[in-house]
């Protein structure tokens, strides 16, 4: 991922809506690259700054990011977990078929 293609994904990023794949890349980069991770951060803080200004809410907008930030690396360790899973289950039911059919043949 270029930063020019982080800085287009940075709203659907802060409002949740970036699917598994965009997400991992989003993040690898964030984590690559300080002036993306620098416009990130301004980003979210004018973004939720103004709404919470509305609101006429207190909050903590960089413990806010650092939360969403974790929430990111949650969800991609999830879903990692999730496909390596089905990946193992795919090896165990080919190997099963496998052993079916030379049980058969043989």
């Amino acid at each position: 991922m270029d930063c020019k293609e982080f800085e287009k994904l940075i709203p659907a990023y802060i409002d949740q809506n970036l699917d598994y794949y965009s997400l991992k890349r989003f993040c690898e980069h964030e984590r690559q690259c300080g002036e993306c991770r620098e416009e990130l951060t301004i980003q979210y803080l004018i973004t939720e700054g103004i709404q919470r200004l509305e609101e006429d809410g207190a909050f903590d907008l960089q413990r806010e990011l650092d939360q969403h930030r974790e929430d990111a690396r949650r969800r991609i360790r999830f879903h990692s977990a999730f496909l390596e899973a089905g990946l193992a289950l795919e090896i165990v039911a080919v190997s099963a078929v496998f052993g079916l059919i030379l049980w058969i043949l043989g």
